[in-house]
C-alpha cells in the first residue's frame, strides 16, 4: 500500500482569521521545514463586519486573508459558502473535493468536529468526507483521484471549549511555537476587521492579545512559553502515520506532558 505523503499542507477553516489564530505558528514551522502551504476557507466571513455591509465585509476579508497567507508563502482560496449559514451540501463538498484534488496535499488541517461554532463543525464534516472521497474514482469531479488519502488533523477551538462550554478531548500533541510567535501574530494582525466583531460578539477588548493569551495558556500546560495543540484524525478511512509529528519533531511536545485534565 502506498503511504508516501507529500510535504504539502492544505488548511481549510470556516472563516478568514481562523487559520492564523489556531495554527499560524504551526504553518510558519511547516514552511521552515520545507512544506508547501495552502490556505482555504469555506466562507468569506461576510457576517464578520460591524460597520460595513456583508458585500463590503467580504471584499475586505478576502484581501486580509490573502495578505495573511502571503506571510507564509501560501495561496489563499475561498470555497464560497455563506458565513453563518454554512451547512454540509453536495455543492460545498464537491468544491472542497475539487480543491483537495487540485492541490494534492499530504496533510489537511481543519476544525475539531466538536468545535464551539456551528460553521466550524460544518466545515469539519465537509472536509472529513471530502478528504475521504479524494482517492475514489467514482467521486463526480473532473480532477484526478489522489493516490493516497491525505492525513487529517484538527485545530483547537476558541477558548478551548465545545458547544456547551466543556473541554474538548485531550490534544494528541502540542507544538512549541515560542520561536515563531511574532510571525504568528504578524499573520493574525492582517485581520483588522475582526477587532470590532470580537469586541461585540465575545467581549474581547483586545482580540489579537487574547489569541496570544490562548497560545500562552497552551504553552503553560506543557512547560514552554507558547504552544498550539492538535488532534490527528485516527478513525476508519485514514492512515495513522504520524507524518506531521515526525517532520516537526524538534518542536513536538507529547500530550502526556499536559498538566491539565
Amino acid at each position: 500500500m502506498k503511504t508516501n505523503f507529500a510535504k504539502r499542507v492544505l488548511v481549510i477553516h470556516a472563516h478568514p482569521d481562523d487559520t492564523e489564530a489556531f495554527s499560524g505558528g504551526l504553518l510558519v514551522l511547516m514552511q521552515q521545514a520545507g512544506f508547501e502551504i495552502n490556505i482555504a476557507t469555506t466562507t468569506a466571513g461576510g457576517m464578520g463586519g460591524i460597520l460595513s455591509t456583508e458585500k463590503d465585509t467580504i471584499s475586505k476579508r478576502l484581501k486580509e486573508a490573502a495578505l495573511a497567507a502571503q506571510s507564509v508563502g501560501a495561496t489563499y482560496h475561498c470555497l464560497g459558502g455563506r458565513d453563518g449559514f454554512l451547512f454540509d451540501s453536495d455543492e460545498i463538498r464537491l468544491k472542497t473535493l475539487s480543491l483537495i484534488r487540485s492541490i494534492r496535499p499530504g496533510v489537511i488541517l481543519t476544525h475539531l468536529p466538536g468545535d464551539y461554532h456551528a460553521d466550524h463543525r460544518a466545515t469539519a464534516q465537509i472536509v472529513e468526507m471530502s478528504a475521504m472521497l479524494s482517492t475514489l474514482p467514482n467521486a463526480p469531479v473532473p480532477e484526478e483521484p489522489l493516490d493516497v488519502t491525505p492525513l487529517l488533523y484538527h485545530t483547537a477551538p476558541l477558548g478551548l471549549t465545545d458547544p456547551l462550554g466543556g473541554h474538548p478531548p485531550k490534544p494528541h500533541f502540542y507544538v512549541n511555537i515560542g520561536g515563531v510567535m511574532e510571525q504568528k501574530m504578524a499573520m493574525l494582525a492582517h485581520h483588522r476587521t475582526q477587532i470590532e466583531l470580537m469586541r461585540l460578539m465575545h467581549k474581547m477588548d483586545d482580540f489579537f492579545g487574547e489569541m496570544k493569551v490562548q497560545s500562552r495558556e497552551l504553552g503553560r500546560r506543557v512547560g514552554v512559553d507558547y504552544a498550539e495543540c492538535f488532534w490527528q484524525h485516527l478513525g476508519g478511512g485514514f492512515q495513522k502515520t504520524p507524518f506531521l509529528q515526525n517532520n516537526l519533531q524538534p518542536y513536538l511536545i507529547n500530550h502526556s506532558m499536559d498538566n491539565v485534565s
